[in-house]
């Protein structure tokens, strides 16, 4: 059966608006279109339901401060821009929004002064995070720029992953900084500060891959441009995958799909991420607490060791000279793959000595995760989104450490 979404033309347009959200969550199966990233691959066009929205929208106010009005800070073509308008009309609140182009601290505070409600809320990428932290600018636009998201009830941070150094910073300055973690086929955030909210179950393989099962899940992907038909109808959807499966079995592996079904009959969302999912230290009866350590296919298999990317990234950014870093594996005929490290600089500071950096990894994390190489630029290739693009990362680490 078709289900009513947005007209054609707007799978078209870069942007979404508060009214279009607010058509879509007023219709009955209305949906939205929505492309994934492409931060690491070709994107896709998930179909995201009403329903889903706004159990996503509900279950955040829920984890926050409740309904609140937004700062949209990120572009509305994506699930992290969609979302702030998704949860703008749910707590019927006008949105405030950026003008669209370079994002500057300036730009932001001057948008945060059209802000009236007592709560408030906005959502950024860590490159933005990062930009209105910077003190590689005049000291009184910083300051505006740290006043201005003191005035936030919480600042969520997500997209990609957000250096232990840089959360530091913004909570030594009083900034309400939550991370976030999710993907446009969970409808965005479901896990915050590495809790999942109270409409996500979450799970982990032997293999430390990620499952997602809630009521914010996805319908599935577009099938086709031809799904669409002349009155807007999604008149096909890319079904999940069919399969029944414990999402702990070793065999559940990538060609079940994005979406699995398990032996108690709950549909999961099967990421691509991997991590590792522990207890609570709360003290809340059957909490959990999720440590994401990055992609499946991030992951550098480099002298038979299995290297996560994060935690090098982590251990380099706010050390030796390093503002942000991105680690990617190189192809090597006789480890299979080098880490390498693609970084840029600390406001006047000096990259310290390669030997100085491997001897301190090595050191912290243990032989084999120490870079090979560190590749310095003035800036991170990003995508659309405002996430580390790492195809082209990997493709400059390659051509520069060779």
């Amino acid at each position: 059966m078709s289900s009513p979404v947005l007209p054609p033309e707007k799978y078209t347009s870069t942007r979404y608006s508060q009214r279009d959200l607010e058509r879509v969550l007023a219709t009955t199966g209305g949906h939205v279109l929505v492309p994934t990233s492409g931060s690491t691959g070709e994107p896709k066009e998930v179909v995201i339901s009403a329903r889903a929205l706004t159990a996503s929208g509900q279950a955040t106010y829920r984890a926050l401060a409740g309904p609140g009005q937004w700062l949209l800070a990120l572009e509305p073509t994506h699930i992290a821009g969609i979302q702030v308008l998704a949860r703008s009309v749910l707590a019927d609140q006008p949105c405030v929004t950026m003008g669209a182009g370079h994002f500057s601290s300036e730009g932001f505070v001057a948008a945060c002064a059209q802000l009236q409600a007592d709560i408030r809320y906005t959502s950024l990428v860590p490159t933005q995070l990062h930009r209105l932290l910077s003190t590689d600018q005049p000291a009184s636009v910083r300051e505006g720029a740290v006043a201005a998201l003191r005035g936030f009830a919480a600042v969520l941070v997500g997209g990609a992953a957000s250096s232990t150094a840089l959360l530091e910073q913004a909570r030594n300055e009083d900034i309400a900084v939550v991370t976030t973690y999710g993907m446009s086929e969970t409808a965005g955030g479901c896990v915050y500060d590495g809790a999942p909210l109270d409409v996500a179950q979450v799970r982990v393989d032997d293999d430390g891959r990620i499952y997602i099962a809630g009521p914010m899940l996805a319908d599935g992907y577009l099938a086709s441009a031809s799904s669409l038909d002349a009155a807007g109808l999604v008149a096909q959807v890319r079904p999940p995958a069919a399969h029944r499966v414990d999402c702990s079995d070793e065999h559940a592996t990538s060609d079940l799909g994005a979406f699995v079904i398990s032996d108690d009959s709950t549909r999961w969302h099967r990421t691509n991420d991997l991590g590792v999912l522990t207890a609570s230290d709360t003290g809340s009866g059957g909490a959990v607490h999720l440590e994401i350590l990055g992609r499946a296919d991030d992951v550098i298999l480099s002298g038979g060791l299995n290297i996560a990317p994060r935690r090098v990234e982590d251990a380099l950014v706010g050390s030796f000279g390093i503002d942000q870093a991105v680690v990617v594996g190189v192809t090597d005929a006789e480890w299979g793959a080098r880490v390498v490290a693609v970084v840029t600089r600390c406001a006047e500071s000096e990259i310290a000595p390669l030997e100085h950096i491997r001897a301190a990894l090595t050191s912290r994390l243990g032989v084999g995760y120490a870079p090979r190489h560190i590749v310095v630029v003035d800036a991170l290739p990003l995508t659309a989104s405002g996430k580390p693009d790492r195809l082209r990362i990997k493709e400059l680490a390659q051509a520069r450490a060779n």
